[in-house]
């Protein structure tokens, strides 16, 4: 179903049988048990009157005994609305797998009025946050991986690779880089021909991931429908281009004539999160076979 050229892979459209919770597609995509994680909120960041929370969703043998690995998940919205929520079934899945998933609350224009700016201050707060505590939280500080989809996929590929823009009353020594990068329909570009531009102008190169790949960028892995209006193919592909002159991997999954925000509908849903697992089991984040996909 899937073809693979030189880490690319093209994933066609798929025939959608029946549609539940969990989609099930000719009894190849489902989830053997569905299960319900109830996520735990604590705050990470105040400024001034505003609050912002973490929900973490642990494993259901959770033991603070035990030391977990890390996915961070940022919600889409154009930095301008969006919840937390976006990506709680993702969460839940991955921790019924073993490993501990955050969805982080973050400053957007519509609730807070604030820029893209503050919104990558505040991502890159919340894996300095977590990180920091990652004993009191059970989680390994050198196994957090960074997620999300459209703007939340640019605040994960931002904390990745753009130096700066960080809180100065923070304790910098702490980094807040993710040691792995799973990216649905990123906004990767915002320089003069790619998205937000007009939000940030003459400052995208503070901004811009693709603009700031370096040495040791995280290992990566994109999801992107081919009809996207919004995220050109083309600049995922010149994405992975410059991941892998400096010698960073980055995996592109492409679904044929989908668009964008594609990746939480029916079998997609299924099938994005099955590659995201399969990617973190290739890092030593997953262990034994997945759950979501026969």
């Amino acid at each position: 179903m899937a073809k693979v050229f030189k880490d690319i892979w093209l994933i066609p459209k798929l025939v959608l049988v029946t549609l539940v919770s969990f989609s099930c597609v000719h009894l190849t995509y489902c989830q053997e048990k569905i299960i319900t994680v109830e996520a735990e909120t604590i705050e990470y960041k105040r400024i001034d009157t505003i609050s912002l929370n973490l929900h973490i969703y642990k494993p259901l043998n959770f033991s603070n005994d035990s030391t977990y690995n890390c996915i961070v998940f940022f919600h889409g919205g154009g930095w301008n609305n969006g919840h937390p929520n976006a990506f709680k079934r993702q969460s839940m899945y991955l921790a019924s797998r073993g490993i501990i998933a955050i969805s982080a609350e973050y400053r957007i224009k519509n609730k807070h009025n604030t820029t893209p700016f503050e919104s990558v201050e505040d991502a890159k707060s919340a894996m300095r946050y977590i990180r920091k505590h990652a004993r009191k939280l059970s989680i390994n500080p050198n196994m957090i991986a960074a997620g999300g989809g459209s703007a939340g996929g640019h605040l994960a590929a931002a904390c990745g690779n753009i130096i700066g823009l960080e809180n100065p009353n923070e304790d910098l020594s702490i980094s807040s880089v993710p040691n792995a990068l799973a990216l649905l329909n990123p906004v990767i570009d915002n320089g003069p021909d790619g998205y937000g531009y007009q939000r940030i102008k003459e400052r995208y190169l503070e901004i811009s991931p693709i603009h700031n790949i370096t040495n040791g960028a995280p290992p990566t892995i994109i999801l992107i429908g081919t009809k996207d209006k919004l995220i050109p193919v083309s600049t995922v592909e010149t994405y992975k281009d410059n991941m892998e002159t400096m010698g960073s991997r980055c995996d592109l999954v492409l679904y044929k004539n989908q668009e964008h925000a594609f990746f939480n509908k029916g079998e997609y849903f299924i099938d994005t999160t099955y590659q995201i697992d399969r990617f973190l089991k290739s890092l030593g984040y997953l262990k034994g076979p997945n759950t979501i996909k026969k």
